[in-house]
């Protein structure tokens, strides 16, 4: 797979090569700065961001903290306006599904009634919504786990049905802000290889903040790595393993020789 990006931090431009696509994008990022306001004059997030992703494609995106990550995604779903630039989708505004870092479910709301409030928000009956919601709960394996409260689960399983409850409405496309940040490292690992194989289901077209390196090569088409605040695409990796992917290229040398590419893209 192929990912165009022009590389907006103006200390890599000299040299700088173009990926380029035959095939149009889903999604057009150009020229984006985010300012927040403050006593200063504002705190600029984002600086002159400038990517495409493809139909389908799934994208990480790693930086440093403070880099705009998370800023950027907001933006890519419409919660807050960029200073400057434009963010453009084919075929007009998409549906988004988003994952936060926090499961954030609602814990006087079953697993089931978590799932299908979006559409019950939409004004679809609960008993509509229902069927959609259980087969979800199946893709995510959280059988018979329909009527648990949210108390009663782990914070891997709750990350499972925010992510089941961000499908619910069938999104065009998939935002995902560090949303296995909070879990464990053997809890971690397991939720990427569920991510896999709910994205390789669904096809969707994904976008996902994460701090880890590793996580990002084994999920990914590409990788985008900020710049420090503000931030500015300092790299687009292309991520070609094959797919299905198996954990085991976790432990090859190409793997290695990628992971401390990124780790000095970061540093």
């Amino acid at each position: 797979m192929q990912h165009s990006v022009t590389n907006s931090c103006p200390e890599l431009n000299d040299g700088q090569m173009m990926i380029t696509d035959t095939r149009d994008p889903f999604l057009v990022v150009e020229e984006l700065d985010a300012t927040f306001p403050n006593e200063d004059g504002g705190l600029r997030a984002l600086q002159g961001v400038s990517f495409s992703v493809n139909p389908q494609q799934f994208v990480c995106i790693l930086g440093p903290s403070g880099s705009g990550k998370s800023t950027l995604l907001r933006i890519l779903a419409g919660v807050l306006k960029p200073a400057r630039g434009s963010v453009s989708f084919s075929g007009g505004l998409p549906r988004v599904g988003f994952v936060f870092q926090q499961s954030n479910l609602m814990p006087w709301r079953t697993v089931l009634d978590n799932i299908t409030l979006p559409l019950e928000l939409e004004g679809l009956s609960r008993e509509s919504a229902a069927p959609r919601a259980l087969e979800l709960i199946d893709l995510v394996g959280l059988q018979s786990f329909e009527r648990a409260w949210p108390r009663d689960l782990s914070g891997g399983m709750a990350q499972r049905v925010a992510i089941a409850r961000a499908l619910v409405h069938d999104p065009d496309i998939l935002l995902l802000d560090e949303p296995f940040g909070s879990l464990d490292a053997l809890t971690r690992e397991r939720m990427g290889s569920e991510l896999l194989h709910i994205w390789q289901k669904r096809q969707k077209t994904v976008l996902m903040v994460t701090h880890s390196i590793s996580e990002a090569l084994y999920l990914s088409d590409h990788v985008l790595v900020l710049s420090q605040r503000p931030g500015c695409i300092k790299m687009d990796l292309e991520v070609e393993f094959p797919r299905p992917r198996q954990e085991g290229i976790l432990y090859t040398a190409e793997f290695g020789k990628l992971v401390r590419q990124l780790k000095e893209a970061i540093e």
